[in-house]
């Protein structure tokens, strides 16, 4: 697996794990603070990979 590819995967894992954590601090009545940061992160790491995608596209890593 090239360092790309498991870049990319890690990007897609944290926005779900990020996503998660923000809908279970909404969930159960969580400091706000803690689900708009964590819904903040879940929104900016799709537009983080897109960037990386962008970048990396002519480099073979």
């Amino acid at each position: 697996m090239s360092l790309k590819i498991f870049h990319i995967c890690f990007i897609i894992l944290s926005t779900l794990l990020c996503a998660g954590v923000s809908w279970w601090c909404f969930d159960n009545d969580v400091t706000p603070q803690f689900s708009y940061a964590f819904a903040v992160a879940a929104g900016m790491l799709p537009i983080y990979g897109i960037w990386f995608l962008k970048k990396t596209r002519s480099l073979t890593l």
